[in-house]
């Protein structure tokens, strides 16, 4: 198994472990740690694309992990 299979192989993990957390109502999808989740299950799975070269995927996952950033970011505003 390569690096690229590895880095791959647990930011899916990470990516899944999130989804089933929130299917289960084990953690909120508005939730820090659900967005710190999906932050680096797709920056590794986008990092592991780089690696070999598969751009379709380097650009989805960069999205995925840029939208994540800005909602763990997100600063709660008051009415």
């Amino acid at each position: 198994m390569k690096l690229s299979d590895i880095i791959a192989s647990v930011g899916v993990i990470i990516l899944l472990i999130a989804f089933l957390l929130n299917l289960f109502k084990k953690i909120d999808a508005e939730s820090k740690l659900y967005a710190l989740m999906n932050f680096v299950g797709a920056g590794l799975c986008g990092y592991s694309s780089y690696l070999i070269s598969f751009y379709p995927f380097v650009i989805l996952e960069g999205i995925w992990a840029f939208v994540a950033l800005l909602s763990l970011l997100k600063v709660p505003r008051g009415t």
